[in-house]
């Protein structure tokens, strides 16, 4: 018997609900367990500084893994985590907040893969804002996310609606590392793009969180002429269209013109009423930072300018550009803003 519109409705809601428990219920299981290390960490740290000898951990372990012989995480590298994750984070006013916000797998990728504070709030904190698995998290460190967050150049505080701006900037990176592709030094934009294309879960993974695929070469027509895009994505959270363009030398200040112009046909035929305005990503193989800053200082729609590579290691250049400290606390406080308000 089929049911009625009514009746689906009501079981939708019910299962939203079963939904809604198990997930409360996971994260009560994970607060649990996140407070428990904490415990064990502490009590193994002040022991040490009493004097205890090393040979008290794999004793304990030994002991606890008797006593609960089906309970997990009770290694004795596991203890020495729970060690280092209390000393290197109950001292520290950003970190100790929010050491419940993410499992112990992802607590210990972050606790191994980042040696600083500000480095590990930033990941703790993108990975509770856009849900990344422990796979894609260890991803996001392994690519410079950090890094390529604190370089970013856009010009979205000017041209973006304030209700979006910040989201905006988190979603767009400063340098976007294709390693998945088997491309030669030398290629062509159509080379980059069909190799996007055909890795395209890796792209969108690298790309961020609640980006789609639209389409490539994406069509617009103005005055019967036809003009291509040649990556059309969409963020979800955004819910804006994001065109991308990809170049594979040197930004140059036209980039930024023939980009306004599309950006302006997809909101004038394209853009639905209720989405927010049409953003733009140039992604180059390099690009002159001062030339960049004035080039957009003169655009009127959102645009940002990244650079690409397609290894795993961030450019050597990129290490001497990071930010100041006090810039590094700046843009952490405009993150934790926008974590706040989502």
């Amino acid at each position: 018997m089929d049911l009625d519109i009514s009746v689906k409705q009501f079981i939708a809601e019910i299962k939203e609900k079963v939904r809604a428990a198990q997930y409360e219920a996971l994260k009560a299981v994970n607060v649990q367990l996140i407070r428990l290390n904490w415990e064990l960490g502490k009590a193994i740290s002040e022991k040490q500084e009493l004097g205890w000898g090393k040979a008290i951990v794999p004793t304990l372990s030994k002991e606890l893994q008797k006593e609960f012989p089906n309970m997990g995480g009770l290694s004795t590298t596991n203890l020495w985590y729970m060690v280092q994750f209390y000393n290197e984070y109950h001292a520290d006013t950003n970190l100790q907040p929010l050491v419940g916000d993410i499992s112990w797998t992802k607590h210990l990728v972050v606790l191994s893969k980042c040696k600083n504070s500000q480095e590990r709030q930033f990941y703790i904190l993108a990975t509770k804002k856009f849900g990344w698995t422990k796979d894609v998290l260890i991803n996001q460190v392994e690519n410079k996310t950090f890094e390529k967050y604190l370089l970013n150049q856009t010009n979205f505080d000017a041209a973006l609606p304030e209700k979006i701006q910040k989201q905006a900037y988190l979603a767009v990176k400063d340098h976007y590392t294709f390693d998945f592709l088997e491309l030669a030094n030398e290629h062509s934009e159509f080379e980059l793009e069909q190799a996007l294309i055909q890795n395209i879960r890796q792209f969108l993974l690298e790309m961020g969180s609640d980006y789609t695929f639209v389409g490539n070469q994406y069509k617009l027509y103005v005055s019967n002429k036809r003009y291509s895009i040649d990556l059309l994505l969409f963020h979800r959270k955004l819910q804006s269209l994001i065109a991308i363009d990809l170049k594979v030398g040197e930004f140059e200040p036209e980039h930024k013109g023939k980009m306004e112009f599309y950006l302006s046909v997809l909101n004038d035929t394209v853009k639905l009423p209720h989405e927010n305005p049409a953003i733009g990503i140039i992604i180059c193989k390099s690009k002159d930072r001062t030339i960049v800053e004035y080039s957009l200082k003169t655009a009127t729609l959102p645009i940002g300018v990244a650079t690409y590579n397609t290894s795993n290691t961030l450019p050597i250049e990129y290490r001497t550009l990071l930010p100041s400290v006090a810039e590094i606390s700046q843009k952490m406080i405009q993150f934790l803003t926008t974590q706040q308000k989502l």
